[in-house]
């Protein structure tokens, strides 16, 4: 596929993003992804669910790190980076039961009844994907893409919960 239209000379990469989410994340909007959602429904002591056994696993990425993947595409000098298609992402991936054991024990300091909580399992949803990590070595090379968590941490999976978490308490207080 090329990516440059030959009658404008426009040059262009694509980024392919993988579960976007960051403060202010609308964890009822049609496209809400699974932290904003279970961020709100455990503040709300409402009953989180956990398609299948938990052991799915996804890869993440911080709202800072998207826009910055989104900057170095646009203002690259390397010319073999251009017309490219990259994935933008953090460099591992995170169980579901994983990611709801970290909201609850971030949560529990300021949500005293979640300190015991249990997500309910239901069946696996036809059609979903089992695992899924991105490969981001194509944009680190050639960008120089560095994903970064939000707390300054050296896991990439501290960024998944820390400032959408702080967002949503500061709300409640």
């Amino acid at each position: 596929m090329p990516t440059c239209s030959p009658a404008l000379w426009i040059w262009f990469d694509l980024l392919r993003y993988f579960n976007v989410f960051g403060p202010r994340q609308d964890p009822n909007g049609a496209y809400a992804a699974v932290i904003p959602k279970w961020t709100a429904g455990l503040i709300a002591n409402q009953t989180v669910f956990i398609n299948g056994d938990g052991k799915t696993s996804r890869t993440f990425v911080y709202v800072a790190n998207a826009l910055q993947a989104n900057l170095l595409a646009a203002t690259t000098e390397n010319q073999e980076a251009v017309n490219q298609v990259y994935n933008v992402a953090v460099g591992d991936r995170t169980t579901l039961n994983d990611l709801y054991s970290e909201l609850r024990r971030l949560l529990a300091p300021n949500f005293s009844g979640l300190a015991d909580g249990k997500p309910n399992y239901r069946e696996f949803r036809q059609g979903d994907v089992r695992h899924s990590q991105a490969d981001i070595g194509k944009a680190v090379a050639r960008l120089s893409y560095a994903p970064r968590s939000v707390s300054g941490g050296t896991r990439p999976r501290d960024a998944l919960v820390r400032e959408p978490l702080r967002s949503r308490i500061a709300k409640v207080d």
